[in-house]
Protein backbone atom coordinates (compact mmCIF):
# COMPACT_ATOMS: atom_id res chain seq x y z
CA UNK A 1 0.00 0.00 0.00
CA UNK A 2 1.05 4.09 -0.77
CA UNK A 3 1.36 6.29 1.41
CA UNK A 4 -1.26 8.99 0.46
CA UNK A 5 -0.06 11.96 -1.46
CA UNK A 6 -0.87 15.42 0.02
CA UNK A 7 -3.31 17.00 -2.42
CA UNK A 8 -1.85 19.97 -4.71
CA UNK A 9 -4.37 22.26 -2.15
CA UNK A 10 -2.74 20.98 0.82
CA UNK A 11 -0.20 24.32 0.60
CA UNK A 12 3.74 24.60 1.36
CA UNK A 13 4.98 22.94 4.26
CA UNK A 14 6.93 25.43 6.61
CA UNK A 15 10.24 24.48 8.06
CA UNK A 16 10.58 23.92 11.64
CA UNK A 17 11.48 27.45 12.99
CA UNK A 18 8.22 29.05 11.21
CA UNK A 19 5.93 26.55 12.55
CA UNK A 20 4.18 28.74 15.15
CA UNK A 21 4.37 31.84 12.80
CA UNK A 22 7.20 32.81 14.77
CA UNK A 23 10.58 34.50 13.37
CA UNK A 24 13.80 32.91 15.56
CA UNK A 25 14.37 35.83 17.17
CA UNK A 26 10.78 35.74 18.67
CA UNK A 27 11.06 31.64 20.05
CA UNK A 28 14.51 33.04 21.29
CA UNK A 29 13.13 35.44 23.40
CA UNK A 30 9.72 33.54 24.27
CA UNK A 31 12.26 30.70 25.38
CA UNK A 32 14.62 33.26 27.53
CA UNK A 33 11.93 34.67 28.93
CA UNK A 34 11.31 32.53 32.04
CA UNK A 35 14.88 32.62 32.72
CA UNK A 36 15.34 36.45 32.87
CA UNK A 37 12.52 36.84 35.55
CA UNK A 38 13.89 34.09 37.33
CA UNK A 39 16.97 35.67 37.48
CA UNK A 40 15.29 39.30 38.49
CA UNK A 41 13.33 37.65 41.39
CA UNK A 42 17.25 36.24 42.69
CA UNK A 43 18.32 39.28 42.20
CA UNK A 44 15.72 41.47 44.18
CA UNK A 45 15.75 38.77 46.89
CA UNK A 46 19.74 39.25 46.79
CA UNK A 47 19.42 43.12 47.27
CA UNK A 48 16.16 42.50 49.89
CA UNK A 49 18.25 40.00 52.23
CA UNK A 50 20.98 42.60 52.02
CA UNK A 51 19.09 45.55 52.65
CA UNK A 52 16.79 43.77 55.72
CA UNK A 53 17.64 44.72 59.09
CA UNK A 54 19.66 41.34 60.28
CA UNK A 55 18.03 40.51 64.16
CA UNK A 56 20.53 41.97 66.64
CA UNK A 57 22.28 39.33 68.35
CA UNK A 58 21.06 37.64 71.54
CA UNK A 59 21.60 39.70 74.98
CA UNK A 60 21.93 38.48 77.70
CA UNK A 61 20.44 41.48 80.56
CA UNK A 62 21.00 41.08 84.58
CA UNK A 63 19.99 43.08 87.05
CA UNK A 64 22.90 43.65 90.28
CA UNK A 65 21.71 44.77 93.03
CA UNK A 66 24.08 43.40 95.71
CA UNK A 67 26.42 45.46 98.14
CA UNK A 68 29.87 46.06 96.97
CA UNK A 69 33.65 46.52 98.22
CA UNK A 70 37.65 47.03 97.00
CA UNK A 71 38.44 43.56 96.64
CA UNK A 72 41.55 42.73 98.98
CA UNK A 73 43.11 40.28 101.57
CA UNK A 74 40.32 37.67 102.14
CA UNK A 75 37.58 36.68 100.33
CA UNK A 76 35.00 39.15 99.06
CA UNK A 77 31.79 38.16 96.62
CA UNK A 78 31.18 40.98 95.22
CA UNK A 79 34.29 43.65 94.70
CA UNK A 80 35.66 46.29 92.63
CA UNK A 81 39.16 44.55 91.49
CA UNK A 82 40.62 48.42 89.44
CA UNK A 83 39.05 50.83 87.36
CA UNK A 84 37.80 48.22 84.93
CA UNK A 85 37.68 45.19 86.65
CA UNK A 86 34.72 43.60 88.90
CA UNK A 87 34.10 40.41 90.75
CA UNK A 88 30.69 39.27 90.83
CA UNK A 89 30.50 35.88 92.83
CA UNK A 90 32.81 33.64 91.12
CA UNK A 91 32.63 35.77 87.79
CA UNK A 92 35.44 38.15 86.80
CA UNK A 93 33.78 40.97 84.47
CA UNK A 94 35.46 43.72 83.03
CA UNK A 95 33.74 46.72 82.21
CA UNK A 96 33.48 46.78 78.10
CA UNK A 97 34.37 50.03 76.42
CA UNK A 98 37.32 51.39 78.59
CA UNK A 99 41.08 50.79 79.77
CA UNK A 100 42.17 52.01 83.59
CA UNK A 101 45.33 52.48 85.31
CA UNK A 102 46.46 49.07 85.83
CA UNK A 103 47.16 48.27 89.80
CA UNK A 104 48.26 44.33 90.10
CA UNK A 105 50.86 45.23 89.00
CA UNK A 106 51.15 49.21 88.42
CA UNK A 107 54.05 50.30 86.03
CA UNK A 108 55.04 52.77 88.32
CA UNK A 109 53.57 55.30 91.38
CA UNK A 110 52.11 57.54 88.64
CA UNK A 111 50.06 54.43 87.37
CA UNK A 112 49.04 53.26 90.95
CA UNK A 113 47.72 56.52 91.79
CA UNK A 114 45.68 56.74 88.63
CA UNK A 115 44.73 53.08 89.33
CA UNK A 116 43.64 53.92 93.02
CA UNK A 117 41.57 57.13 91.78
CA UNK A 118 39.97 54.97 88.80
CA UNK A 119 38.80 51.75 91.15
CA UNK A 120 37.14 54.40 93.34
CA UNK A 121 35.23 55.94 91.02
CA UNK A 122 33.58 52.94 89.97
CA UNK A 123 33.39 51.69 92.99
CA UNK A 124 31.31 55.06 93.78
CA UNK A 125 29.42 54.49 90.69
CA UNK A 126 28.14 50.94 91.33
CA UNK A 127 27.24 52.16 94.85
CA UNK A 128 24.59 54.20 93.94
CA UNK A 129 22.30 52.00 93.44
CA UNK A 130 21.16 48.68 91.45
CA UNK A 131 22.69 48.22 87.42
CA UNK A 132 22.28 46.40 84.71
CA UNK A 133 24.67 43.88 83.48
CA UNK A 134 24.28 43.48 79.30
CA UNK A 135 26.47 41.51 77.12
CA UNK A 136 26.53 39.15 74.12
CA UNK A 137 24.77 35.50 74.68
CA UNK A 138 26.69 33.35 74.37
CA UNK A 139 29.18 35.50 76.81
CA UNK A 140 32.18 37.27 75.42
CA UNK A 141 35.43 36.73 76.74
CA UNK A 142 38.83 38.80 77.00
CA UNK A 143 42.22 37.37 76.78
CA UNK A 144 42.29 37.07 80.84
CA UNK A 145 39.22 34.96 80.56
CA UNK A 146 37.04 38.13 81.86
CA UNK A 147 33.23 38.39 80.73
CA UNK A 148 33.04 41.38 78.78
CA UNK A 149 30.22 43.14 79.84
CA UNK A 150 28.41 46.93 79.90
CA UNK A 151 27.18 48.38 82.87
CA UNK A 152 24.41 50.64 83.17
CA UNK A 153 21.54 52.20 85.00
CA UNK A 154 18.31 53.46 84.34
CA UNK A 155 17.72 57.18 85.89
CA UNK A 156 14.64 58.19 87.31
CA UNK A 157 14.19 60.43 84.51
CA UNK A 158 14.76 57.37 82.28
CA UNK A 159 17.87 57.99 80.67
CA UNK A 160 20.28 55.74 80.82
CA UNK A 161 23.77 55.93 82.70
CA UNK A 162 26.62 54.38 81.45
CA UNK A 163 29.64 53.78 83.50
CA UNK A 164 31.74 53.29 80.99
CA UNK A 165 31.13 56.53 79.97
CA UNK A 166 31.22 58.42 83.66
CA UNK A 167 34.14 56.89 83.85
CA UNK A 168 36.14 58.40 80.39
CA UNK A 169 34.23 61.86 81.57
CA UNK A 170 35.98 61.92 84.86
CA UNK A 171 39.46 61.04 83.51
CA UNK A 172 39.62 57.77 85.21
CA UNK A 173 39.53 55.95 82.41
CA UNK A 174 40.20 55.73 78.95
CA UNK A 175 37.63 54.99 75.44
CA UNK A 176 39.21 51.03 74.43
CA UNK A 177 37.98 49.20 71.91
CA UNK A 178 40.75 46.16 71.55
CA UNK A 179 44.27 46.91 70.31
CA UNK A 180 47.23 48.84 71.81
CA UNK A 181 46.55 50.66 74.85
CA UNK A 182 48.83 53.73 76.18
CA UNK A 183 50.62 53.69 79.14
CA UNK A 184 49.55 55.44 81.85
CA UNK A 185 52.87 56.41 83.01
Amino acid sequence: MSWPRRRSSYGRVLPTHRWQGLTRGQRFWRAFRPWLYTAALLLACALLARLWPSPAPPQSVELISAPFTRCGPGAAENCVIDGDTIHIGTRRIRVQGIDAPELHPPRCPNEQALGERAAAQLLALIRQGPFILTGADPVARDEYGRELRVLSRTRPDGSVQSFADDMVASAAARRYERGARQPWC
